[in-house]
């Protein structure tokens, strides 16, 4: 990678969107007639519609729901359809709706990349798997729009941001989603930019299998998502972008269930614990496997509940002397980022809820909590 490569704001300049929206209605139609399964989004939000009353209060998996066949928009991704008659009542009933798109069932892969104005990460974490020496000057650089373009420099391709040849939009928050289309039946899965498990880049998400993205067009209460350029049809993944995308853990073996992994630092918490580490470790795995569960559900489903339960628990071993604020604070930031990428924020404010809450009732392995 050359050392003079630099970066500027003008790389995340947010562009205005289009001046007349389409109706929702037409919008979900567009989408489901280019064969891409859609659901409705919560008025002016990008997250899924809630579920109905016996599905919020009985929680229980998408495939052992009576909603979807009944045709209901319950379980957010896993309800989306093709079907046009359930499109126009749906959509025609609640034109506030927003658009979802199932990304496996449709086939595709978009590259989410984010201008978040955070702190970078330390050099080890700009590109996952790649060493960035520190010869390499990495003045100005500040969000995935940058990162994606280090990494499409260091193998001499043009970073996908600037892919004219596909499906691009804008979104909201200055950030971009890059639409892929995936010409064969290998299932790639989702994953954040700010995680320390399968990671693309530093602020570069990936929608894939398991996950959903905001339909083109569609307007939240901070925009509306919308295309750039001419181009409205999705091209397929270029085979540099689908190598790094393998090289970075997001193609899980075919004959092996994948489920989201437990973070490093669940395991790596209990390192300075002392005696019963393995008993404590246990306990940890245990705690955050819900949380980490919610990854394979649309969002939603029993997520702040999940999260707040564990940090509840982790709460009273950090009282109790097992964990340390920061091990227990780190185990459940990674499992919240894993299964619920882009919501660190309100990730953030339920694992400070449930630690504090947690700490005032010490938990004791092997007599419970008193």
């Amino acid at each position: 990678m050359p050392a003079e490569l630099r970066f500027s704001d003008s790389d995340s300049e947010q562009h205005a969107p289009e001046s007349a929206a389409p109706s929702t209605l037409a919008t979900a139609s567009w989408c489901a007639r280019q064969g891409w399964p859609v659901h409705p989004l919560a008025a002016g939000r990008k997250t899924p519609a809630g579920n109905c009353a016996d599905c919020r209060t009985t929680p229980h998996p998408p495939g052992q729901c009576p909603c979807i066949p009944e045709g209901r928009w319950c379980h957010g991704f896993h309800a989306a359809t093709l079907d046009q008659r359930r499109i126009s009542r749906w959509w025609g009933t609640h034109p506030e709706f927003g658009v979802g798109i199932a990304c496996g069932p449709a086939s595709l892969i978009v590259i989410d990349i984010d201008a978040h104005p955070t702190q970078p990460p330390t050099r080890n974490r700009i590109l996952p798997g790649i060493p960035i020496g520190d010869h390499i000057d990495l003045t100005g650089l500040a969000n995935g729009f940058h990162t994606l373009a280090v990494l499409a420099a260091l193998r001499g391709r043009r970073s996908p941001a600037d892919d004219d040849t596909t499906l691009r939009v804008r979104t909201p928050s200055g950030g971009l989603h890059v639409w892929y289309r995936i010409a064969d039946n290998r299932r790639w899965r989702c994953s954040s930019g700010s995680s320390q498990g399968a990671a693309l880049a530093w602020q570069v998400d990936v929608r894939a299998h398991g996950g959903y993205i905001v339909a083109p067009g569609t307007t939240t209460r901070d925009g509306t998502y919308s295309p750039i350029d001419a181009v409205r049809v999705p091209a397929a993944l270029p085979p540099w972008l689908a190598q790094e995308l393998e090289r970075t853990g997001h193609l899980p073996s075919a004959s092996i269930p994948a489920p989201r992994p437990v973070p490093p630092r669940a395991r790596q918490a209990v390192s300075a614990a002392g005696g019963g580490r393995d008993r404590t470790d246990r306990l940890l795995l245990s705690v955050l496997a819900p949380v980490e569960e919610c990854g394979q559900l649309a969002e939603g489903a029993g997520f702040s509940d999940a999260l707040n339960r564990a940090a509840y628990t982790l709460g009273g071993l950090v009282a109790a002397g097992r964990l340390t604020e920061d091990e227990a604070r780190n185990a459940l930031t990674e499992a919240a980022a894993a299964a619920r990428p882009g919501q660190e924020r309100r990730a953030a404010q339920i694992i400070v809820s449930g630690l504090t809450a947690g700490r005032q009732h010490p938990l004791h392995l092997g007599r419970g909590p008193r």
